[in-house]
């Protein structure tokens, strides 16, 4: 061997020295970083639980106290299939376009591993199937540093192993399906097949199976509905890759790549609206419940965990709530609108036009639309002008929705012409919740009426003050208190008809809410005891120290006072009004609620309360209830007016079902300007009668005219005769009346009908767009 082969036989050696010493080391080294990793020296690997239940969440499911299925809540739209749903053109598409030798390797495949390397990522990535699935169950989202991303891969790499070794290939295919996320709320194939082309996932021909797996290597690039050309080509590229692994012969391929991209799209909808009123009231309950399961058994759950929540809500007494505030407030609405008719200010009253002008101003500048006009530099004028134009809008009117052409600013302002109202109905001895109506229309009004509205209360205040006088003076409903006129420092309270004089019983007092009675209470009291009271009853709100909280000028919530009433019915037990019963987890393990309960007075003042207000009923501001409705049995409730008939309360009582009401407009300045209609035995009284009505006449539910209030035991008085309370209420009934006028409102919409235009729903608008709050 001549001395130049030598040299270069001396270098090819040691060149493969070199190659096998430099290769070893790479092994090693990929070794070494595997086993430390496995070990987590490199950071935290998820623990044996979390690859055994990894995290797919489908949403925990809603029931109603009748067990029937209401909807569900969930952070990710998902419905989770089986292997076996899967078309065979889907999972070849698959594995051809992500990892053709899925069902030979452990985890990681070599061979692509090393081609991505040698090849510096242009030839394909070296990611398999199970490592894509272990970065969506584990690590996330890509990190941009380069070293943060290595890092993310070997763990990748260690939990591919990892669920490689608990699962079968087509479990883990189907993690990864029902895993991945397809925009648009379409969390796993089964959502985005109903998503971009309104079909099964079984009933998906070739080129839609294509297509969904293309969007895998990147959904927001390859999305159809943005970029149809570029999902075309991804598609095409996964179709010529079934072709090359022999899925498909030359002529399929041919055939498939020519077709155009064709979807239907359909945004899939939260089934949570199904209950969207109560839904944030209910988050709260079962998170705080979730909260202190964790406290006392040290597991976390969820909200969106594959719970079934059982709540209190009755789906049929929930559609009769519903229907009674339709079929109300679809005459009183008729009503309003015709005596807006000449109101150059209309929805409101006693207001100059500069002061509409500022109250549209301030609902436009609230709004979605005008947010993107302020971003885009328009000036305030030439936003206004934009509002003015006339436009086509989607609007709520009482026989559904319609769309018409209407300008934002008109819009702005019919929207606070349509009639609002709130009910709430509670079962006495639990304070379970069996009927919650947030508003007239979730789709167009998301405000909820019923735990977020605060509003003045007026004379529903009354019987807090009467159960304060009567818990500290041992008053009684014949006690006498004088009906003179009252002045206290710079107060006047006024009786509505301005009648004065003499001594009139507690009773016939809060029968016809007269306002000196409760004057002269609340100077006895004082202020403070009332609102301590009223603490104990359920009220969170701020109650001002002031007397005039006697006649109901707080502002409080729907939920908080049907607390308060439902106390007197529960025998002096206030019990917070809930709507979750209990949780059971995916194993089936129950999580109860606890009631919570506080006795707030004894059972006698409960008694002589209900006592009290069953005058309101018989022949006092409510007597309507007895004499045009005919409804029969025990009922005890009181109404409520505020000032300039801006809301309208009833809440009433039977004895195993308290129920209250409130009805009104967005803005305090949209009001009957005639009592007649403004007071709250017209406005929300009714509602109460044809729900009470729906409720009696069903018989499979618990409700029943023949059931009576439990009177105390040893309970010996009988004040349904006061000491010349006959004469009184013979003589001088009619004096007090007008208090709180007993008209029919149905009388009332034949005699404005006829001047009243038969396309007055054209004004109804909702706010979409638009929308505020209160």
């Amino acid at each position: 061997m001549n001395k130049k082969n030598y040299k270069q036989s001396y270098y090819f050696r040691l060149f493969i020295i070199y190659f096998w010493i430099l290769f070893f080391l790479i092994i090693s080294s990929i070794f070494l970083i595997i086993f430390s990793a496995s070990k987590g020296y490199l950071g935290d690997l998820p623990k044996s639980e979390e690859i055994d239940n990894p995290n797919i969440e489908t949403g925990s499911k809603i029931y109603d106290s009748n067990g029937k299925f209401l909807g569900k809540f969930f952070s990710d739209n998902r419905t989770l299939i089986s292997y076996k749903e899967l078309p065979n053109n889907l999972i070849n598409a698959l594995l051809a376009k992500e990892d053709i030798r899925f069902r030979e390797h452990s985890g990681i495949d070599g061979k692509s591993l090393l081609r991505a390397i040698f090849s510096f990522g242009k030839k394909g990535g070296g990611s398999t199937i199970s490592q894509q699935l272990a970065k969506l169950l584990f690590t996330g989202t890509s990190a941009k540093n380069k070293i943060q991303r290595i890092h993310q891969k070997i763990l990748e790499w260690i939990m591919a192993i990892e669920l490689e070794k608990r699962y079968t290939k087509e479990e883990l295919i189907t993690m990864y399906c029902n895993k991945f996320d397809f925009l648009y709320n379409a969390k796993g194939i089964s959502t985005a097949a109903r998503t971009y082309f309104n079909k099964k996932i079984s009933d998906l021909n070739l080129g839609e199976c294509a297509l969904l797996i293309g969007m895998l290597e990147n959904p927001s690039l390859y999305n159809p509905k943005s970029y149809p050309n570029r999902a075309k080509k991804q598609r095409n590229l996964v179709l010529h890759q079934m072709k090359k692994y022999n899925f498909l012969n030359n002529d399929q391929y041919n055939y498939e790549s020519k077709k155009p991209i064709k979807i239907k799209f359909s945004m899939q909808k939260n089934d949570s609206e199904l209950f969207s009123y109560y839904k944030e009231f209910l988050i709260k309950e079962v998170q705080d419940l979730l909260y202190k399961y964790k406290e006392k058994t040290g597991i976390k759950l969820n909200i969106s965990d594959g719970l079934k929540i059982y709540i209190s809500i009755n789906s049929k007494m929930q559609n009769f709530a519903e229907k009674s505030v339709k079929k109300h407030l679809k005459k009183l609405q008729l009503l309003f609108d015709s005596f807006q008719k000449e109101n150059i200010n209309a929805p409101f009253s006693n207001l100059s036009k500069d002061k509409t002008k500022r109250i549209l101003i301030s609902a436009m500048k609230r709004t979605n639309f005008y947010k993107e006009l302020k971003q885009k530099g328009l000036s305030e004028n030439k936003i206004i002008k934009k509002f003015k134009k006339i436009k086509y809008i989607k609007i709520f009117t009482w026989n559904g929705t319609k769309k018409i052409k209407i300008s934002p600013w008109d819009f702005i302002r019919y929207q606070k012409s349509i009639i609002q109202a709130g009910m709430l109905s509670i079962e006495s001895s639990t304070g379970y919740i069996k009927a919650w109506v947030g508003g007239i229309d979730f789709d167009h009004f998301q405000y909820d009426h019923v735990y977020q509205t605060k509003r003045q209360v007026g004379s529903i205040f009354k019987p807090i003050l009467y159960a304060a006088a009567i818990s500290k003076f041992n008053y009684n409903p014949c006690t006498k208190i004088s009906n003179e006129k009252f002045q206290l420092g710079n107060w006047y309270p006024k009786n509505y008809n301005g009648k004065y004089g003499g001594l009139m019983t507690l009773k016939d007092g809060l029968a016809y809410s007269v306002n000196t009675i409760s004057a002269r209470l609340i100077a006895q009291i004082t202020p403070k005891p009332v609102i301590d009271l009223a603490k104990k009853m359920g009220v969170k709100s701020v109650i001002p120290e002031h007397p005039s909280i006697a006649l109901g000028s707080a502002d409080l919530t729907l939920y908080e006072m049907t607390g308060v009433f439902n106390t007197f019915s529960n025998n002096g037990l206030y019990s917070k009004p809930t709507i979750l019963i209990k949780i059971k987890d995916k194993n089936g393990i129950v999580i109860n609620k606890d009631f919570f309960r506080k006795k707030v007075f004894n059972k006698e003042v409960s008694y002589i309360m209900l006592d009290l207000m069953e005058g309101v009923i018989k022949y006092g501001t409510a007597k309507r209830i007895k004499q045009k409705y005919n409804i029969e049995g025990d009922i005890a409730g009181k109404t409520g007016t505020t000032n300039d008939n801006s809301d309208g309360w009833f809440i009433g009582i039977i004895p195993n079902l308290t129920t209250g009401i409130w009805v009104g407009w967005e803005n305090r300045f949209s009001h009957f300007n005639d009592i007649k209609l403004g007071q709250g035995a017209s406005m929300a009284l009714p509602i109460w009668a044809h729900y009470i009505k729906y409720l009696y006449n069903d018989h499979k539910l618990i409700y029943d005219y023949k059931i009576i209030f439990k009177k105390p035991k040893n309970y010996q008085f009988n004040w349904d005769e006061c000491e010349e309370n006959n004469n009184y209420n013979n003589k001088k009934s009619k004096k007090y009346d007008n208090n709180e006028i007993i008209e029919s409102i149905e009388d009332n919409v034949e005699l404005h009908k006829k001047n009243y235009d038969d396309n007055y729903d054209n004004n109804y608008t909702d706010y979409n767009d638009f929308s505020e709050e209160e």
